[in-house]
């Protein structure tokens, strides 16, 4: 009798994941090209109402597809973590599944955004200057910082809703609702403490000085920070 190694079974994974093609692949592009065309359509309807404008347009459209893969970080343990379990798959085998479904996809979504961000720089924005994919300060550093900034970005989302199933599966409602609470007091608290300390003009100037890579590795160090908590809690969750 022959058994599956843990990178098959890992491989395994990955292709339970990609099954369900509704999250990891036809909802992100619905989102996208739809986000897109109603961008267009708008910076259109702008672009031609207004004579003699000299300005670019831009628009927070291109955030939706991005910040839909915290919804997939969700959906991605709900609908698969039970069966993995009947598979006897082990949680670290599906763990390292998931999280490479997710650097695959998140991967595709930032080369999009970073062949839309081209065409829309060499077609001045489409024909009339606006741009969806491509925001200047984000490709301040050259199109590479750009990429990485992208897939992080969807990265962090993906970590969020992973981590908030992983707590659900875990502990349950009360403590989810728990936790999310404590971390919103926790803003709140800090938020108070810059004002009373009278710390928001030195806030200011980090946030106008900071620079694209400097963020990307601020959110992909929070990546691996919320990675490492969701395996942690998912190595006691039950299916």
């Amino acid at each position: 009798m022959t058994t599956t190694s843990p990178a098959n079974r890992t491989r395994n994974v990955i292709r339970m994941q990609l099954l369900n093609k509704q999250t990891f692949v036809w909802l992100p592009l619905l989102i996208l090209i739809s986000s897109f065309a109603i961008s267009l359509m708008i910076y259109a309807v702008v672009a031609f109402s207004i004579d003699d404008m000299d300005e670019p347009i831009y628009g927070g459209g291109s955030q939706a597809p991005l910040w839909y893969f915290l919804v997939v970080g969700i959906q991605a343990l709900s609908f698969t973590f039970p069966f993995s379990q009947a598979m006897s798959i082990t949680r670290r085998e599906y763990f390292l599944g998931t999280y490479a479904t997710a650097i695959l996809t998140s991967a595709t979504l930032s080369v999009t955004f970073l062949v839309g961000g081209l065409i829309e720089r060499a077609t001045d924005g489409w024909g009339i200057d606006g741009y969806f994919f491509y925001l200047p300060w984000i490709w301040d550093q050259g199109p590479f910082v750009a990429l990485l900034m992208y897939f992080t970005i969807a990265m962090f989302a993906f970590a969020i809703g992973f981590w908030g199933a992983t707590l659900y599966k875990r502990f349950g409602t009360l403590w989810l609702v728990v936790t999310g609470l404590t971390i919103v007091v926790a803003i709140v608290l800090a938020c108070l403490v810059v004002s009373l300390s009278g710390g928001w003009p030195a806030v200011g100037r980090w946030l106008v000085d900071l620079r694209p890579i400097a963020l990307v590795g601020i959110v992909f160090a929070l990546d691996i920070a919320f990675a490492g908590t969701s395996y942690l809690t998912l190595r006691r969750a039950t299916p």
